[in-house]
This record gives C-alpha cells, structure tokens and sequence, in this order.
C-alpha cells in the first residue's frame, strides 16, 4: 500500500513538473527572441542600428501582421462561429472597464502627481491585445504536447484578431480623448518656441525612442493642429458661460418672421449639441483604417461568404497561391515583434516625473491584481454559458487579455498628444521588464485551470 502511494505521489510530481515546464518553455522561447534583439540594438553592442529596428516594426505593422490575421482568421472564421465568439470582443470592453477601476484605485492610494491622474488610469486600463497575445499563442502552439489540441494555432490567432479591432476602436477614441494635455498644465507645456523646436527635431531624429514607433509606424504624419492641445476641455470650459445675448439682435419685418431673433434661437443648434459636434470631428477615426484592421476586416468578409471563401481557402483554391505566400510572410510576425520589443528594451528606462510608488501601483495593478479579476470574469461567464463549450483556447486568449502589459501603442498616443512622453517610456520599459515574471506565473495557473475544465 506504501509503495502504491509513493509511486502515485511521484507520479503526480512528475505531471505538475512536466505541466510547469510546458507552461514555461513557450515564454522562454519568446525571451530568447527578445534577448537576440536586446543584443542586436544594446548600444555598447550596436550590431544593428535603431533605424533597421524601425523599418522591421514597419513591415509587422504593414506587412507582416495584416498577413498573420488574413490567413488565420479568413480560414476559420465563418458566419456560425462567429455568433460563438461574440464574448471574446465584449471581455475587452469587459477588462478594460475593470482596468479603469483599478487604475482609480491606484490613484487614490499612489497619489500621482495632478498632471498624470488620467494617465495612470489609461496606463492600468488599457492592456496589449495583439502582438504580445499573438507571440503567446504562436510560441504555445509550436510545441508539441500544448494542451489545446489539432489546430492549435489557427484558433488561437483567430480569436486573438477577433478581439483586436475592439482595442483599436477604444484607443483611437476614448483613449485619444483621455491623453490630452490638462489644460491647467498646458500653457507650462506650449511656452517657448525653442520647446516646440526640439520636439520636432526629435520627431524626425532617429534618436527618437523606438516604443513611440513600435506599434504605429509613421504616427508624427498623423499630427493635426488639435493634436497637442487640450481640445475637449477648451471647447467645454465654457459651456454655461456663453448666454443667450451673444445671439446678435436682428431687424423685425413682422410677428413670426423668420429672421427674428426669437426664431434663429428656436432654430440654433443646442451649444451642447455642437460642441460634441466638434469634438467628433476632431477624434481621429480614420485611423482606425490601419492594416491589421484593414485584415481583419477583410477576413470576417471572406471567412463568412462560403462562395468567396473557396476563391482563398482550400487544398484546390484557385487563389491558394496567394494565401500560401501570406503565410510565408505571416512566418516572420512573432520573430519580428520580439526582436523589436529586445530593441525597445535595449533603450533602457527613460527618466520620469511619475514617481516610484505610482509606477510600483500600476504595474502590480496591471500585471498581477487585474489576471485574478480575470480569472474569475471568465469562470463566471463559463457557468453562464457565454464562452464556447469545451475550447480551452477559447478561455486561454480570454484570459490573456486581462495578463498583458499596458498597450505600446499608447507610447505612440502620447507622443501624439505631447503628454507624458517620458512617463509613458518609462512605465512601458519596467512593465515588459515585470511581465517576464508575470506571465510566467499566470501561464502556470492558466494552463493548471484549462486542464480542469
């Protein structure tokens, strides 16, 4: 009976070493890639220069990306699975939401410099939903005994594409909104022209540091008048000062007329009405329209229409050349983005205004307090029947999304709007740093929950 139980314990022990270890590898391969890039761009080492490290995050951006998500979503997706997978871009909405609660928490207990409240909750919100997930997936499903079966791959990046475009939408919008410059800080921002000098000079500089670049390619072509000034809050600021007696007094031709003043107010557009008016028209929405949104679209269009489907997809598709030199392509995404996020670490932390104890907040927040939220977000919604039945890569990307590090992009966003730059650097450099440890942990319990279900 002894021997029994000792040959079960050992048995058992081997099982958790060998679940740990295949939660483990993945994130050490995607590590070694990093390390590679690390090197590459170190500036003791300076093998390859910074400017090659930006034209290849322009080819992930502009080429390779857009592949990976046409090839892997236009095959799977069709117009059943895509009423199942309507939960996936809802829990982006979901974490999201959860984030900005805790990214308020953090400022109540952080005390953040004023200038910085809104971004410490951006920063905690709003997580990575594409590349770092799409390296994951890809990294787990190369190897051999991953616990998400035949087609591993294919889903994975499916469903991680499936949930992108919301982040997209939410960052082009709210989040754009959100990192302008506060307007009691602005005038500290905009005096001297020599500030403004350097800041154009550092935006064509190739000393620019590479984060601001590394997940929108050629943004300084994007800036607008509006860009680095504090829009919304000027357009509001003066919303119940403006009285009705600035409507100009207008000669009377008759009772009723139509040029009365009385009539030109019943008609004038309500001052609310026009502001929000103002503030649309200022909200960048046509770059929503970037490649891999551009892909994405393209491939729920495809995958859903069986007849243009077989055009593209299939052993005896006429366009099966096509779809097989986008893999080719698609091949290179996950080496590509490590290798430029090893370069963006190589930069090293940029200074900072934000305070050790707000960093501290919003990475702990981030990286360990938000994926146990998660955990249960997703096992509640899995009793409610929301998520498809029996898909542990399903749960697997759900839980990701509540895991990753605060979006690179709003690196870029900042840069943008001329708000909290260095901040932005610096928490993003320490974030990637502390994610290393963080996955690491969450990728054991993930896959020690996926194997229960």
């Amino acid at each position: 009976m002894s021997r029994y139980l000792i040959e079960l314990y050992q048995n058992n022990m081997k099982t958790s070493g060998e679940d740990i270890l295949s939660a483990i590898i993945p994130l050490m391969k995607l590590l070694s890639l990093t390390v590679i890039g690390l090197v590459l761009a170190h500036p003791k080492t300076k093998i390859i220069p910074k400017a090659t490290f930006k034209l290849l995050s322009k080819l992930v951006f502009a080429l390779f990306l857009p592949c990976l998500i046409f090839t892997e979503l236009g095959e799977s997706i069709t117009v059943e699975n895509f009423a199942d997978w309507w939960f996936i871009p809802i829990n982006v909405v979901i974490s999201t939401a959860i984030g900005c609660l805790l990214g308020y928490i953090v400022v109540l207990i952080c005390r953040p410099p004023p200038q910085f409240k809104r971004f410490t909750i951006i920063m905690t919100a709003f997580g990575n939903t594409g590349n770092i997930p799409l390296a994951l997936v890809g990294s787990v499903c190369h190897t051999k005994d991953n616990p998400f079966g035949p087609n591993c791959h294919s889903r994975g990046v499916a469903y991680v594409s499936f949930s992108s475009w919301v982040s997209v939408i939410l960052v082009y919008t709210l989040v754009y909104h959100m990192m302008e410059p506060p307007m009691e800080y602005y005038e500290i921002v905009e005096e001297g022209t020599e500030i403004e000098i350097e800041e154009q000079e550092a935006v064509n500089d190739v000393s620019r540091p590479l984060l601001v670049e590394a997940e929108w390619p050629g943004m300084e072509d994007k800036e607008t008048e509006h860009s680095k000034q504090p829009s919304i809050a000027r357009i509001f600021q003066s919303i119940s000062s403006v009285s009705q007696s600035s409507v100009p007094d207008l000669e009377v031709t008759g009772e009723g007329a139509p040029n009365s003043p009385r009539s030109i107010r019943c008609l004038a557009e309500p001052r609310v009405v026009r502001r929000i008016r103002t503030v649309a028209v200022q909200t960048p929405i046509q770059h929503i329209l970037q490649p891999p949104t551009i892909a994405s679209l393209l491939a729920i269009i495809v995958g859903m229409v069986p007849q243009i489907k077989a055009f593209f997809f299939g052993y005896d598709a006429p366009l099966s050349f096509l779809t097989d030199s986008l893999e080719i392509l698609a091949g290179a995404m996950v080496p590509s983005v490590m290798l430029v996020l090893g370069g963006m670490l190589a930069e090293g932390p940029i200074d900072s205004k934000l305070g050790l104890r707000t960093t501290i907040g919003i990475s702990v927040a981030r990286l360990l307090v938000l994926p146990l939220l998660g955990i249960g977000i997703v096992a509640l919604s899995d009793k409610l029947n929301f998520l498809v039945s029996g898909d542990e890569m399903y749960r697997f990307v759900l839980l990701l999304q509540y895991t990753t590090p605060s979006a690179i992009l709003l690196g870029a966003i900042a840069s943008l709007r001329g708000y909290a730059v260095s901040e932005a650097s610096a928490l993003l450099f320490w974030q990637h740093v502390f994610a290393l440890f963080s996955l690491s942990l969450y990728i054991v319990i993930y896959f020690k929950i996926i194997s229960y279900v």
